[in-house]
């Protein structure tokens, strides 16, 4: 991925700054997820009982598609020249509007809402986020996600 600088940052605020590839959320992604997270609920990891849900197959955990931003900002936002470490602050929104069916791609959208430079080596970033799944018109997700980026 390109670097850009952090004025060019600033300059993206209000702006679509990326789109991730998409990302396969397969059954073999969520069962992994659910050992990790020992979230086993059947809807997740048994195709046979999920036939019988309002979902009709399995679904991934909303916990799992929120898990891929991370992966998604790195493949889909320019890094900033000079940063050395991003970190989580929070969220300030989210929302899981869709099920993500097993085998289903997804992929996110991110534009900048906010970035503010605290110190001369500190910044927060604010990201409206979108995450698509691929042929349906609502999206699994939305979010509004807050980030602090570190400089040398």
């Amino acid at each position: 991925m390109e670097k850009i600088t952090r004025q060019d940052m600033a300059a993206l605020v209000g702006k679509h700054a990326g789109t991730s590839k998409w990302f396969v959320i397969d059954q073999t992604r969520i069962d992994t997820f659910a050992d990790v997270t020992e979230d086993h609920q059947y809807i997740h990891v048994d195709p046979d009982a999920a036939k019988q849900s309002p979902f009709g197959t399995t679904i991934a955990h909303g916990f799992l598609t929120l898990s891929m931003l991370s992966a998604m900002i790195y493949d889909g936002v320019p890094d900033i020249e000079g940063a050395t470490m991003g970190v989580n602050y929070g969220f300030n929104k989210i929302r899981f509007l869709s099920p993500v069916a097993a085998g289903a791609r997804i992929r996110a959208h991110f534009t900048l809402q906010d970035y503010t430079e605290h110190k001369a080596n500190e910044a927060t970033t604010v990201w409206d986020i979108r995450i698509e799944i691929e042929g349906q018109n609502r999206p699994a997700l939305i979010a509004e996600w807050i980030g602090r980026r570190y400089y040398a």
